[in-house]
């Protein structure tokens, strides 16, 4: 049986490629809401951060995310994500 390529995207803080299914994606909407999209399919800008509460914690402090999706990310977009990674440590 033929196997799948998994796809690859790049963390936009660490700058390290993995697996798309071990980042979070952050996604500016056509209509400027910004927002976490947990099954990566919605419509609109994307960026990629890695599954780790040091990521999310530069990524917000540099505020990265601001600079790739060209609008300002809501503190609850951070917090949720930080919530997400503490859920998985557990």
């Amino acid at each position: 049986m033929k196997q799948r390529k998994t796809p690859m995207r790049k963390c936009v803080v660490c700058q390290e490629n993995e697996d798309k299914r071990n980042l979070f994606r952050v996604v500016r909407s056509p209509e400027g809401e910004v927002f976490l999209d947990l099954s990566g399919k919605k419509n609109g800008r994307g960026a990629y951060i890695s599954k780790s509460t040091a990521c999310i914690e530069n990524a917000r402090s540099k505020k990265l995310l601001n600079k790739h999706l060209k609008a300002d990310v809501p503190d609850d977009v951070y917090d949720e994500m930080s919530k997400l990674v503490q859920g998985e440590g557990k």
